[in-house]
């Protein structure tokens, strides 16, 4: 894949979601083959899926992987459950799933303390049998103020992101203007103003948004921006997304943050899967 044309403009910051990307290697090693591609930032998920609350010894050797690449983590998902997969979050979700979140809520702060990140992506989880969506939207905004608070103590913002109905049918946080108005009741019942809008560029456009419009209405209350092109979730030049055009208007509307590359390689290995990104801008 040749350079994206245009790219060079954008003057964004990128980070490589380790979750998606180089998954073909073990998540320690990961780290380490981002650098050689060129970058020194990479995002994660929450890498235990099975754990809201893992060994102490796996998460400083995620912290040595990280250091000793010399890659800066810039973003951390809260426990959500099983992703890839089935769930898309655990926090409004009553019962089990709720407890892991709080008993991961500290975890995650503090290891995001621990490596100088400052985002903590919180996703909300999908519409379950037997609870109401008035009851699912209270235990959500009592968790989401939790975690903005335990956030705020580490000098961190809470995220919420937005995804697609075509693929989280069941998830109630499928458009810009919802993931925002989530937002504005979490800053308004914390009072700390650290809650921010998680804008995902490939899940906007799955939805059929106004991606222009999106951008100039909420670029003040976007706290993180991810990018996948559409369709395909791959990487930018793969679909039909205009990027430069994009990021563009992101910087245009004085966004400045990071752009976090999650989109999946296809059949290559990841590391050939940035050719769209000149090496100078990574």
């Amino acid at each position: 894949m040749a350079p994206l044309a245009g790219i060079g403009s954008t003057e964004h910051r990128f980070t490589v979601n380790l979750s998606i990307l180089f998954t073909e290697l073990p998540l320690l090693e990961r780290p380490a083959a981002a650098a050689a591609a060129g970058f020194s930032a990479v995002e994660l998920w929450w890498p235990w899926v099975d754990a809201p609350v893992p060994e102490q010894s796996d998460l400083d050797a995620l912290r040595k992987a990280l250091n000793s690449a010399g890659t800066k983590l810039t973003g951390l998902n809260f426990y959500a459950g099983q992703l890839p997969g089935p769930d898309r979050g655990a926090l409004s979700v009553p019962g089990a799933e709720s407890a892991k979140f709080r008993a991961n809520i500290d975890v995650a702060a503090d290891f995001a303390q621990s490596t100088g990140c400052t985002a903590l992506n919180a996703l909300y989880g999908n519409r379950v049998d037997g609870a109401s969506e008035a009851e699912q939207d209270a235990l959500a905004l009592e968790n989401l103020a939790l975690a903005a608070r335990a956030a705020d103590r580490v000098g961190a913002v809470v995220l919420v992101e937005a995804l697609n109905a075509p693929e989280s049918p069941r998830c109630p946080i499928v458009s810009a203007p919802r993931a925002v108005e989530v937002v504005e009741k979490v800053n308004a019942a914390t009072g700390l103003d650290n809650a921010r809008f998680l804008m995902d560029l490939y899940h906007l456009s799955m939805n059929g948004e106004d991606l222009h419009q999106v951008i100039a209405s909420y670029a003040d209350r976007t706290g993180h921006v991810q990018i996948a092109d559409n369709p395909g979730r791959g990487a930018p030049g793969t679909g039909d997304l205009d990027f430069p055009d994009l990021l563009g208007h992101l910087k245009q509307a004085g966004y400045d943050g990071w752009i976090g590359l999650e989109y999946k390689p296809g059949d290559t290995p990841s590391a050939e899967s940035f050719d769209w990104l000149p090496t100078p801008l990574r």
